[in-house]
């Protein structure tokens, strides 16, 4: 009985260690602000920073190993921490980086999948300074552009949000830069990044706008590229008042459907939520982000150093590890990669 009794006590063990993540975890390098993309060959891209450099690790076994790290390039001055480092898009020939300096100016690199090496191409924005609060994010298609939006104070003197985009399969000079949306007040909340997601011909992106005081998520979409964008739209029921930096901007993505998905936190609190519906409360957390698996959304979030994915159809959460700034990669058979900051100090770990 005494022995039945250890064993049962041992399986439930086993079972809450499971639930909490159990799988071993890799130390890919010293290192800030990861990011991770994927290419049609399977091949895992994770960039990050380290004072003013780029450096990209690479895995061709689905996470489970990476490479040592290569040096992309030194941006002098880059803004790195509180989502501010390096940002990474991956199309079916190319993979993109950019890295903003403290000065205001997007410098970008590129590089060809089947050729290697990467390779500093210039600048994203086309007037010198304008983006000195070092906020941006880049997502690509798969005929090979590329789309940038950040925030630019070039009109007024003020934060708004202007967009671009790039073939460059075709070009090393990205578009005219446009501003796509100005606020009313003048400005959208100056510590927010954006976030930005591409499927097909629709762009879709997401910023923490300031009107009347408040400082709520707003959705703006392209159907054509972005060479137009409709009015944007205001996300969720609730608002926020506050006169203080929330410093997050949350995530979308694209599900299955053509769908979009947002994810974002107000408050201290983590809201996953449908253009022109209800938001729903996931729990207390910030630093969100959110991808599609299959047929399951999956939410990437971190509460007080704890990290952790909570899978928005079944309810299920799994932690994941101590750090900050959780990224995630949908992998085939259902696994998920988890790319996450400890410290100084870049971790991964498959689930």
């Amino acid at each position: 009985m005494l022995q039945l009794s250890k064993l049962i006590l041992c399986s439930l063990l086993s079972l809450c260690f499971m639930s909490r993540g159990s799988s071993p975890y890799n130390t890919i390098s010293k290192g800030q602000q990861p990011q991770i993309t994927t290419d049609n060959k399977g091949i895992v891209r994770v960039v990050f920073g380290g004072a003013d450099s780029i450096f990209c690790s690479t895995s061709s076994n689905q996470g489970k190993t990476f490479s040592k790290p290569v040096l992309v390039g030194v941006v002098p001055k880059m803004h790195l921490g509180m989502a501010r480092g390096p940002q990474l898009a991956t199309s079916a020939d190319y993979s993109v980086i950019t890295a903003m300096d403290q000065k205001g100016d997007i410098h970008f690199f590129v590089l060809k999948h089947n050729e290697g090496g990467w390779e500093r191409k210039g600048f994203v924005n086309d007037v010198r300074s304008s983006a000195p609060e070092g906020l941006m994010n880049i997502a690509a298609d798969k005929q090979n552009n590329f789309y940038a939006t950040w925030l630019d104070l070039r009109a007024g003197k003020s934060n708004n949000i202007y967009f671009s985009s790039i073939a460059v399969s075709k070009t090393d000079k990205w578009l005219k830069n446009s501003l796509i949306y100005k606020s009313p007040d003048g400005h959208v909340c100056e510590c927010c990044r954006p976030s930005i997601a591409v499927q097909g011909s629709q762009v879709a992106i997401m910023f923490r706008n300031w009107l009347l005081g408040s400082r709520d998520l707003y959705l703006i979409k392209s159907n054509n590229r972005g060479e137009t964008f409709a009015a944007a739209q205001k996300l969720g029921n609730g608002t926020w008042k506050l006169n203080a930096c929330p410093m997050d901007g949350g995530g979308l993505s694209f599900n299955n459907s053509n769908s979009i998905n947002t994810v974002w936190q107000r408050q201290g609190i983590v809201y996953a939520c449908e253009p022109g519906k209800m938001e729903i409360e996931l729990g207390n957390g910030r630093d969100c982000s959110i991808i599609s698996n299959n047929d399951q959304e999956i939410v990437a979030m971190g509460s007080n150093g704890d990290l952790k994915l909570k899978y928005l159809k079944t309810n299920k959460e799994i932690f994941i590890g101590k750090g900050s700034y959780l990224k995630t990669l949908s992998l085939p058979g259902d696994h998920i990669l988890c790319v996450w900051q400890d410290d100084d100090t870049i971790k991964s770990k498959v689930m």
